[in-house]
């Protein structure tokens, strides 16, 4: 068996990794063939050209980028081609994948799979049917995502989402976190302003003001921040003017990253964070959080309108729940975020019900989801 798989960036590869190995688990003399990074490469994958030559977000980047980009598509669609392999998946990444899709339907019949299904159901409802051109299947990580799909014309499979396996800090490494940056049993605040320079300096002054509230309301309490490496210096420099006595975790000066935030989360009382996918991460942890996010004025006012959606945090959604406060846009101001967050604090049981709910429902316990997708290719294979 054949395989040819793409991912452009770090998500994506761990997407793939796990992939890869179900599939060599199922069908151990099969042959991958693609792009990938760190976690693929470590798998006996080639990768065609370095992935992040195609890992671009934005507007702005995807324009000063197109002509390397465009050759890009159509290098991978020839080399899928040339591959004949039995099935391509494209993992993430629509820019770059979906039009590499597009241009292996005009030029063969080679069945063709896509792992993460668009946010359909949030904004742009219209991409599925775009997509059902040149997509046979997709492979989803939430369980409400099929219908989207199926509605469209592509078979869908609800796989599950990695965040079920990350593994998690036990309660005596929480407090060994809080005994090694004197913290004892104060109560803690996770404060998590985002990954890019350009959140962090949007949110950076709401969450200042919002700390300043709270910390004003429970005299003691304490801030961890755990910073991504590319937002570290400035997340440093920001930190310096709250309140608290702010603990930064710097990715930069720790031996181990990864355990040091897994400490954090599971140590902590409660979570501010900027909305995305670390409200899965905080739910894995059963950290209760409040979410807040904002964008520049024209990016509001686009993606206001586009939204068919009452909630984007996926705790509400997986959850069928409206427990997490959300603070989107023009309502990301400090003091509803503020007394939202000393709500939680209060009571944080609903949050934590809802929580559980959402990691069972996303696979907790079952299958890995590498392993079910690579089955779901599989049976998607046999019943074309």
């Amino acid at each position: 068996m054949r395989v040819f798989v793409t991912a452009g960036e770090p998500s994506g590869d761990r997407l793939g990794a796990a992939l890869m190995d179900g599939l060599r688990e199922l069908v151990p003399e099969v042959r991958f063939e693609g792009i990938g990074g760190e976690g693929m490469l470590a798998r006996g994958l080639q990768s065609l050209f370095p992935m992040d030559e195609i890992s671009i977000m934005g507007i702005v980047e995807i324009l000063s980028q197109y002509r390397q980009l465009k050759r890009r598509i159509r290098e991978t669609a020839e080399a899928v081609v040339a591959a004949k392999p039995d099935v391509l998946v494209t993992i993430d990444l629509p820019e770059f994948s979906l039009r590499v899709a597009k241009l292996v339907k005009e030029m063969s019949d080679i069945r063709v799979v896509h792992y993460v299904a668009p946010t359909v159901w949030a904004w742009r409802p219209g991409r599925a049917a775009k997509m059902a051109a040149h997509v046979d299947q997709v492979l989803a990580l939430f369980p409400f995502e099929p219908p989207y799909m199926e509605a469209a014309g592509m078979r869908c499979d609800f796989v599950g989402h990695p965040v079920v396996t990350d593994p998690q800090a036990a309660p005596e490494e929480a407090a060994e976190f809080r005994t090694r940056h004197g913290i004892g049993a104060a109560p803690l605040l996770l404060v998590l302003p985002g990954s890019r320079r350009s959140e962090v300096a949007r949110l950076a002054p709401v969450f200042g003001e919002v700390l300043r509230r709270v910390t004003a309301a429970r005299p003691g309490t304490r801030l961890v921040v755990p910073a991504a490496g590319a937002v570290a210096e400035m997340a440093a420099a920001t930190v310096r003017d709250w309140p608290g006595a702010p603990v930064l975790l710097d990715p930069r000066r720790s031996d181990d990253p990864a355990a040091e935030k897994r400490a954090a989360f599971a140590a902590a009382d409660a979570a501010l964070a900027a909305s995305g996918t670390v409200s899965l991460e905080l739910a894995a942890a059963d950290t209760p959080m409040v979410v807040a996010y904002d964008m520049g004025l024209v990016s509001r006012a686009i993606i206001q309108r586009m939204l068919v959606t009452d909630s984007v945090n996926l705790v509400n959604l997986v959850s069928e729940t409206r427990v997490v406060p959300e603070f989107i846009g023009t309502q990301c101001r400090p003091g509803p975020i503020a007394d939202a967050l000393c709500t939680v604090l209060d009571d944080p049981e609903p949050q934590r019900a809802a929580m559980a709910v959402t990691m069972d429902r996303l696979g907790r316990g079952g299958p890995p989801p590498g392993r079910r997708a690579a089955r779901a290719v599989l049976e998607g294979l046999g019943a074309a």
